[in-house]
Protein backbone atom coordinates (compact mmCIF):
# COMPACT_ATOMS: atom_id res chain seq x y z
CA UNK A 1 0.00 0.00 0.00
CA UNK A 2 0.62 3.37 -0.48
CA UNK A 3 0.53 6.69 1.44
CA UNK A 4 -0.12 8.67 -1.36
CA UNK A 5 -3.21 6.61 -1.69
CA UNK A 6 -5.90 6.67 0.89
CA UNK A 7 -7.51 3.43 1.30
CA UNK A 8 -10.48 5.21 2.19
CA UNK A 9 -12.44 6.71 -0.96
CA UNK A 10 -16.08 6.93 -0.47
CA UNK A 11 -18.65 5.65 -3.04
CA UNK A 12 -22.33 6.18 -3.77
CA UNK A 13 -23.19 2.34 -3.06
CA UNK A 14 -20.32 2.65 0.03
CA UNK A 15 -22.71 5.61 1.44
CA UNK A 16 -25.75 3.89 0.85
CA UNK A 17 -25.07 1.41 3.40
CA UNK A 18 -26.93 2.12 6.78
CA UNK A 19 -25.36 1.37 9.91
CA UNK A 20 -28.58 0.51 11.10
CA UNK A 21 -29.90 -2.03 8.29
CA UNK A 22 -26.46 -4.87 8.99
CA UNK A 23 -28.47 -7.70 9.95
CA UNK A 24 -25.37 -8.54 12.58
CA UNK A 25 -22.31 -6.54 13.96
CA UNK A 26 -19.77 -6.45 13.38
CA UNK A 27 -20.62 -6.84 9.78
CA UNK A 28 -18.96 -6.57 6.88
CA UNK A 29 -21.20 -5.35 3.80
CA UNK A 30 -20.16 -5.21 -0.04
CA UNK A 31 -22.43 -3.35 -2.59
CA UNK A 32 -22.72 -5.41 -5.38
CA UNK A 33 -23.49 -2.42 -7.39
CA UNK A 34 -20.08 -1.05 -6.54
CA UNK A 35 -17.95 -3.90 -6.99
CA UNK A 36 -20.02 -4.56 -10.51
CA UNK A 37 -18.96 -0.55 -11.39
CA UNK A 38 -15.28 -1.61 -10.46
CA UNK A 39 -15.67 -4.61 -12.39
CA UNK A 40 -17.09 -3.20 -15.73
CA UNK A 41 -14.05 -0.54 -15.72
CA UNK A 42 -11.66 -3.62 -15.51
CA UNK A 43 -13.45 -5.15 -18.52
CA UNK A 44 -13.37 -2.42 -20.43
CA UNK A 45 -9.39 -1.93 -20.24
CA UNK A 46 -9.38 -6.29 -20.76
CA UNK A 47 -11.32 -5.49 -23.66
CA UNK A 48 -9.43 -2.13 -24.96
CA UNK A 49 -5.73 -3.08 -23.55
CA UNK A 50 -6.38 -7.22 -25.31
CA UNK A 51 -5.53 -8.50 -22.15
CA UNK A 52 -6.67 -10.94 -19.45
CA UNK A 53 -6.71 -9.41 -15.93
CA UNK A 54 -7.33 -12.02 -12.93
CA UNK A 55 -8.57 -11.47 -9.74
CA UNK A 56 -5.99 -11.62 -7.09
CA UNK A 57 -7.10 -13.40 -3.91
CA UNK A 58 -5.02 -12.50 -2.04
CA UNK A 59 -6.73 -9.07 -1.70
CA UNK A 60 -10.32 -10.32 -2.21
CA UNK A 61 -11.70 -13.94 -1.86
CA UNK A 62 -15.21 -13.61 -0.95
CA UNK A 63 -16.11 -16.52 -3.04
CA UNK A 64 -20.41 -15.52 -2.45
CA UNK A 65 -19.35 -12.63 -5.43
CA UNK A 66 -17.40 -14.51 -7.58
CA UNK A 67 -20.44 -15.56 -10.13
CA UNK A 68 -20.82 -11.63 -10.37
CA UNK A 69 -16.81 -11.46 -11.01
CA UNK A 70 -16.43 -14.57 -13.03
CA UNK A 71 -18.68 -12.39 -16.01
CA UNK A 72 -15.90 -10.01 -16.21
CA UNK A 73 -12.83 -11.40 -15.43
CA UNK A 74 -10.56 -13.97 -17.16
CA UNK A 75 -9.95 -15.63 -13.99
CA UNK A 76 -7.90 -15.47 -10.88
CA UNK A 77 -4.41 -15.19 -9.26
CA UNK A 78 -3.55 -17.86 -6.18
CA UNK A 79 -0.61 -17.61 -4.08
CA UNK A 80 -1.57 -21.21 -1.98
CA UNK A 81 -3.32 -24.78 -2.72
CA UNK A 82 -6.62 -23.18 -1.19
CA UNK A 83 -6.43 -20.27 -3.06
CA UNK A 84 -6.05 -22.35 -6.03
CA UNK A 85 -9.24 -24.04 -5.54
CA UNK A 86 -11.18 -22.11 -4.77
CA UNK A 87 -10.25 -19.68 -7.84
CA UNK A 88 -10.99 -22.96 -9.46
CA UNK A 89 -14.44 -23.78 -7.98
CA UNK A 90 -16.21 -20.22 -7.70
CA UNK A 91 -14.47 -18.11 -11.06
CA UNK A 92 -13.51 -20.78 -13.58
CA UNK A 93 -11.71 -19.56 -16.60
CA UNK A 94 -7.62 -19.19 -15.72
CA UNK A 95 -6.23 -19.86 -12.37
CA UNK A 96 -2.35 -18.95 -11.95
CA UNK A 97 -0.32 -19.75 -9.31
CA UNK A 98 2.73 -18.26 -7.83
CA UNK A 99 4.17 -18.42 -3.85
CA UNK A 100 7.87 -18.05 -2.93
CA UNK A 101 8.31 -21.28 -2.38
CA UNK A 102 6.37 -24.62 -3.22
CA UNK A 103 7.14 -27.68 -1.50
CA UNK A 104 6.35 -31.10 -3.63
CA UNK A 105 2.91 -31.46 -1.69
CA UNK A 106 1.64 -28.34 -2.19
CA UNK A 107 3.04 -28.37 -5.90
CA UNK A 108 0.88 -31.35 -6.75
CA UNK A 109 -2.25 -30.34 -4.78
CA UNK A 110 -2.00 -26.82 -6.76
CA UNK A 111 -1.41 -28.50 -10.10
CA UNK A 112 -5.07 -29.98 -9.71
CA UNK A 113 -6.53 -26.76 -10.56
CA UNK A 114 -3.61 -24.31 -11.84
CA UNK A 115 -3.41 -23.22 -15.68
CA UNK A 116 -0.22 -21.52 -14.93
CA UNK A 117 2.11 -21.98 -12.38
CA UNK A 118 5.30 -19.02 -11.53
CA UNK A 119 8.34 -20.30 -9.89
CA UNK A 120 10.28 -18.21 -7.96
CA UNK A 121 13.64 -19.21 -7.54
CA UNK A 122 15.38 -21.47 -10.73
CA UNK A 123 16.19 -24.17 -7.86
CA UNK A 124 12.73 -24.08 -7.06
CA UNK A 125 12.46 -24.72 -11.01
CA UNK A 126 15.04 -27.38 -11.26
CA UNK A 127 14.08 -29.22 -8.55
CA UNK A 128 9.79 -29.29 -8.85
CA UNK A 129 9.40 -28.26 -12.93
CA UNK A 130 9.25 -31.68 -14.67
CA UNK A 131 6.60 -32.35 -12.30
CA UNK A 132 4.46 -29.42 -13.29
CA UNK A 133 5.42 -29.62 -17.30
CA UNK A 134 4.54 -33.40 -16.46
CA UNK A 135 0.98 -32.05 -15.63
CA UNK A 136 1.06 -30.01 -18.68
CA UNK A 137 0.16 -26.77 -17.61
CA UNK A 138 2.46 -23.49 -18.33
CA UNK A 139 5.37 -22.51 -16.20
CA UNK A 140 6.99 -19.16 -15.95
CA UNK A 141 9.80 -17.44 -13.47
CA UNK A 142 9.29 -14.42 -11.34
CA UNK A 143 11.93 -11.98 -12.00
CA UNK A 144 12.60 -9.07 -10.00
CA UNK A 145 13.51 -5.74 -11.75
CA UNK A 146 15.45 -4.37 -8.61
CA UNK A 147 12.93 -0.83 -9.33
CA UNK A 148 11.40 0.38 -6.37
CA UNK A 149 7.84 2.56 -6.89
CA UNK A 150 6.01 1.28 -3.75
CA UNK A 151 6.82 3.89 -0.67
CA UNK A 152 6.25 1.95 2.71
CA UNK A 153 8.97 -1.05 3.07
CA UNK A 154 6.55 -3.82 3.87
CA UNK A 155 4.74 -3.46 0.91
CA UNK A 156 7.74 -2.98 -1.56
CA UNK A 157 8.54 -6.82 -3.64
CA UNK A 158 11.79 -4.90 -4.88
CA UNK A 159 13.23 -3.35 -1.73
CA UNK A 160 17.19 -4.22 -1.21
CA UNK A 161 16.93 -8.11 -0.39
CA UNK A 162 13.76 -9.23 -1.02
CA UNK A 163 13.50 -12.51 -1.63
CA UNK A 164 10.08 -12.69 -4.54
CA UNK A 165 11.78 -13.04 -7.87
CA UNK A 166 15.25 -13.61 -10.03
CA UNK A 167 17.32 -10.72 -10.51
CA UNK A 168 19.52 -10.08 -13.81
CA UNK A 169 22.46 -11.01 -11.87
CA UNK A 170 21.31 -14.43 -10.98
CA UNK A 171 18.79 -14.80 -13.85
CA UNK A 172 20.04 -18.22 -15.74
CA UNK A 173 19.40 -18.13 -19.81
CA UNK A 174 20.57 -21.28 -19.66
CA UNK A 175 17.59 -22.55 -17.24
CA UNK A 176 15.12 -21.43 -19.59
CA UNK A 177 14.01 -24.60 -21.56
CA UNK A 178 10.52 -25.23 -20.71
CA UNK A 179 9.81 -21.56 -19.58
CA UNK A 180 7.18 -19.82 -20.86
CA UNK A 181 6.43 -16.57 -19.30
CA UNK A 182 7.82 -14.45 -16.93
CA UNK A 183 6.46 -12.18 -13.70
CA UNK A 184 7.06 -9.40 -12.34
CA UNK A 185 5.09 -7.18 -9.49
CA UNK A 186 6.65 -3.80 -8.54
CA UNK A 187 3.48 -1.56 -7.67
CA UNK A 188 1.29 -1.08 -4.71
CA UNK A 189 -1.90 0.94 -5.25
CA UNK A 190 -0.20 3.14 -8.18
CA UNK A 191 -0.92 4.70 -11.27
CA UNK A 192 0.19 3.57 -15.03
CA UNK A 193 2.93 6.20 -14.45
CA UNK A 194 4.68 3.75 -12.00
CA UNK A 195 4.17 0.56 -14.70
CA UNK A 196 5.73 2.89 -17.58
CA UNK A 197 9.07 3.07 -15.20
CA UNK A 198 9.13 -0.25 -14.32
CA UNK A 199 8.44 -1.56 -18.08
CA UNK A 200 11.68 0.65 -18.70
CA UNK A 201 13.34 -1.87 -15.80
CA UNK A 202 12.16 -4.92 -17.34
CA UNK A 203 13.30 -4.39 -20.74
CA UNK A 204 16.50 -3.15 -20.12
CA UNK A 205 17.38 -5.85 -17.41
CA UNK A 206 15.64 -9.10 -19.38
CA UNK A 207 14.68 -7.89 -22.95
CA UNK A 208 16.51 -10.06 -24.23
CA UNK A 209 14.51 -13.25 -23.13
CA UNK A 210 10.90 -11.73 -23.65
CA UNK A 211 10.74 -12.36 -27.54
CA UNK A 212 10.91 -16.41 -26.22
CA UNK A 213 8.57 -16.12 -23.65
CA UNK A 214 4.29 -16.97 -24.39
CA UNK A 215 3.02 -14.70 -21.85
CA UNK A 216 4.06 -12.13 -19.23
CA UNK A 217 2.38 -11.42 -15.96
CA UNK A 218 2.46 -7.73 -14.90
CA UNK A 219 1.48 -8.51 -11.36
CA UNK A 220 -0.43 -6.12 -8.97
CA UNK A 221 -1.02 -3.40 -7.38
CA UNK A 222 -2.57 -1.16 -10.67
CA UNK A 223 -5.26 1.52 -9.01
CA UNK A 224 -6.83 0.48 -12.11
CA UNK A 225 -10.67 1.66 -10.81
CA UNK A 226 -9.62 4.92 -8.49
CA UNK A 227 -11.04 7.80 -10.17
CA UNK A 228 -8.00 9.43 -10.85
CA UNK A 229 -6.22 6.70 -12.71
CA UNK A 230 -4.33 7.58 -16.28
CA UNK A 231 -6.19 4.27 -17.70
CA UNK A 232 -5.62 5.37 -21.26
CA UNK A 233 -1.94 5.13 -20.49
CA UNK A 234 -2.36 1.48 -19.44
CA UNK A 235 -4.10 0.37 -22.51
CA UNK A 236 -1.18 1.72 -24.39
CA UNK A 237 1.54 0.77 -22.79
CA UNK A 238 0.07 -3.02 -22.36
CA UNK A 239 -0.74 -2.81 -26.51
CA UNK A 240 2.96 -1.61 -27.47
CA UNK A 241 4.18 -4.43 -25.11
CA UNK A 242 1.66 -7.01 -26.87
CA UNK A 243 2.72 -5.88 -30.15
CA UNK A 244 6.89 -5.35 -29.30
CA UNK A 245 6.97 -9.12 -28.13
CA UNK A 246 4.41 -10.76 -29.35
CA UNK A 247 3.50 -11.95 -25.84
CA UNK A 248 0.13 -12.65 -23.79
CA UNK A 249 -0.11 -10.20 -21.11
CA UNK A 250 -1.80 -10.76 -17.76
CA UNK A 251 -2.79 -7.98 -14.98
CA UNK A 252 -3.53 -9.35 -11.58
CA UNK A 253 -5.05 -6.74 -9.18
CA UNK A 254 -6.87 -7.39 -6.00
CA UNK A 255 -7.11 -4.24 -4.12
CA UNK A 256 -8.69 -2.19 -7.44
CA UNK A 257 -11.61 -5.08 -8.12
CA UNK A 258 -13.12 -4.47 -4.71
CA UNK A 259 -12.06 -0.63 -3.24
CA UNK A 260 -14.76 1.45 -2.48
CA UNK A 261 -17.44 -1.56 -2.70
CA UNK A 262 -17.95 -2.37 1.12
CA UNK A 263 -18.01 -1.25 4.70
CA UNK A 264 -17.38 -2.59 8.40
CA UNK A 265 -20.36 -2.15 10.59
CA UNK A 266 -19.14 -2.01 14.34
CA UNK A 267 -21.08 -1.09 18.07
CA UNK A 268 -20.09 1.11 20.63
CA UNK A 269 -19.92 -1.50 23.79
CA UNK A 270 -18.30 0.84 26.72
CA UNK A 271 -17.54 4.32 27.11
CA UNK A 272 -14.73 4.76 29.33
CA UNK A 273 -12.25 7.52 30.57
CA UNK A 274 -8.33 7.40 30.83
CA UNK A 275 -6.61 11.10 30.13
CA UNK A 276 -9.05 10.20 27.26
CA UNK A 277 -12.65 9.21 26.05
CA UNK A 278 -11.91 5.69 25.04
CA UNK A 279 -14.61 4.28 23.31
CA UNK A 280 -14.53 0.18 22.64
CA UNK A 281 -16.24 -1.51 20.26
CA UNK A 282 -16.79 -4.95 19.17
CA UNK A 283 -14.76 -4.89 16.41
CA UNK A 284 -10.79 -5.35 16.72
CA UNK A 285 -7.93 -3.76 15.12
CA UNK A 286 -5.58 -6.76 15.22
CA UNK A 287 -8.37 -9.44 14.63
CA UNK A 288 -10.60 -7.69 12.18
CA UNK A 289 -8.86 -4.69 9.92
CA UNK A 290 -5.23 -5.29 11.23
CA UNK A 291 -3.87 -3.01 7.98
CA UNK A 292 -4.29 -0.48 10.66
CA UNK A 293 -1.90 -1.61 13.00
CA UNK A 294 0.25 -2.93 10.19
CA UNK A 295 0.48 -0.34 7.66
CA UNK A 296 -0.52 1.74 9.21
CA UNK A 297 -3.46 3.57 7.88
CA UNK A 298 -6.32 5.52 9.59
CA UNK A 299 -9.55 3.85 8.66
CA UNK A 300 -12.16 6.54 8.06
CA UNK A 301 -16.04 6.55 9.53
CA UNK A 302 -19.23 7.78 8.70
CA UNK A 303 -19.63 11.13 10.19
CA UNK A 304 -16.27 11.48 11.83
CA UNK A 305 -12.92 14.12 11.94
CA UNK A 306 -9.93 13.98 13.21
CA UNK A 307 -9.91 14.34 16.72
CA UNK A 308 -10.83 17.96 17.95
CA UNK A 309 -12.12 19.24 14.87
CA UNK A 310 -15.42 18.27 16.00
CA UNK A 311 -17.02 18.50 19.53
CA UNK A 312 -16.80 15.07 21.14
CA UNK A 313 -13.45 13.36 20.52
CA UNK A 314 -12.41 9.34 21.45
CA UNK A 315 -10.21 6.90 21.10
CA UNK A 316 -11.42 3.80 19.78
CA UNK A 317 -10.46 0.76 21.29
CA UNK A 318 -10.82 -3.30 19.68
CA UNK A 319 -12.52 -6.18 21.63
CA UNK A 320 -9.22 -8.16 22.78
CA UNK A 321 -6.96 -8.12 25.32
CA UNK A 322 -4.01 -6.45 23.18
CA UNK A 323 -2.85 -3.41 24.85
CA UNK A 324 -2.47 -1.91 21.21
CA UNK A 325 -5.81 -3.04 19.70
CA UNK A 326 -6.63 0.73 18.98
CA UNK A 327 -8.13 1.58 16.33
CA UNK A 328 -7.58 5.53 16.28
CA UNK A 329 -8.28 8.79 17.65
CA UNK A 330 -11.93 10.40 16.17
CA UNK A 331 -14.57 13.28 16.78
CA UNK A 332 -18.19 13.28 16.33
CA UNK A 333 -20.73 15.92 16.71
CA UNK A 334 -22.34 14.49 19.37
CA UNK A 335 -21.33 12.39 22.21
CA UNK A 336 -21.04 8.76 20.81
CA UNK A 337 -23.77 6.09 23.25
CA UNK A 338 -23.51 2.75 24.31
CA UNK A 339 -24.99 0.64 21.27
CA UNK A 340 -24.41 3.34 18.70
CA UNK A 341 -23.32 1.63 15.65
CA UNK A 342 -20.38 2.92 13.39
CA UNK A 343 -19.53 2.48 9.91
CA UNK A 344 -16.11 2.32 8.60
CA UNK A 345 -15.66 2.98 5.04
CA UNK A 346 -13.85 0.66 2.45
CA UNK A 347 -13.40 -2.70 4.48
CA UNK A 348 -13.66 -4.90 1.72
CA UNK A 349 -10.37 -5.14 0.03
CA UNK A 350 -7.16 -6.74 2.11
CA UNK A 351 -9.43 -6.36 5.32
CA UNK A 352 -11.93 -9.25 5.22
CA UNK A 353 -8.95 -12.09 4.16
CA UNK A 354 -6.96 -10.95 6.91
CA UNK A 355 -8.99 -11.92 9.80
CA UNK A 356 -8.48 -13.63 12.82
CA UNK A 357 -9.83 -15.65 15.73
CA UNK A 358 -7.52 -13.96 18.15
CA UNK A 359 -9.09 -14.29 21.63
CA UNK A 360 -11.67 -16.03 19.76
CA UNK A 361 -13.16 -13.09 19.17
CA UNK A 362 -16.03 -13.71 16.40
CA UNK A 363 -15.27 -12.91 13.29
CA UNK A 364 -17.37 -10.30 11.40
CA UNK A 365 -20.49 -11.35 9.71
CA UNK A 366 -20.64 -11.19 6.00
CA UNK A 367 -23.32 -9.35 4.03
CA UNK A 368 -24.33 -8.09 0.54
CA UNK A 369 -26.40 -5.09 -0.68
CA UNK A 370 -28.08 -5.73 -3.63
CA UNK A 371 -28.72 -3.64 -6.32
CA UNK A 372 -32.18 -3.30 -5.11
CA UNK A 373 -31.09 -2.13 -1.94
CA UNK A 374 -32.09 -5.39 -0.12
CA UNK A 375 -29.18 -6.76 2.49
CA UNK A 376 -28.58 -10.50 2.57
CA UNK A 377 -26.62 -11.85 5.34
CA UNK A 378 -24.38 -14.92 3.47
CA UNK A 379 -22.36 -15.78 6.44
CA UNK A 380 -22.70 -15.53 10.18
CA UNK A 381 -19.97 -16.91 12.02
CA UNK A 382 -20.07 -19.57 15.30
CA UNK A 383 -17.98 -21.39 17.51
CA UNK A 384 -17.65 -24.26 15.33
CA UNK A 385 -15.54 -22.10 12.69
CA UNK A 386 -13.40 -20.71 15.64
CA UNK A 387 -12.96 -24.24 16.71
CA UNK A 388 -12.53 -25.88 13.51
CA UNK A 389 -9.46 -24.32 13.01
CA UNK A 390 -7.33 -25.54 15.54
CA UNK A 391 -7.58 -29.94 16.97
Amino acid sequence: MNDDAPKAQPSTGMWAIEADAAPDSPCFVIDLGALEENLRILADVQRRADCKILLALKGFATWSTFELVSRYLSGGAASSPHEAQLAREGLGGEVHVYAPAFSEADLREVLRFADHVVFNSFSQWQRLGAIALEAGVSCGIRINPEHREVAVALYDPCAPGSRLGVTAATFRPESLEGIEGLHFHTLCELDSDALERTLVSVEEKFGAYLPQMKWVNFGGGHHITRPSYDRERLVRLVRDFKARYGVEVYLEPGEAIAIRTGVLVATVLDVIENETQIAILDTSATAHMPDVLEMPYRAEIVGSALPGEKAHSYRLGGLTCLAGDVIGDYSFDEPLRVGQRLTFLDMTHYTMVKTTNFNGVRLPSIALRHTDGRIELVRRFDYASYRDRLS
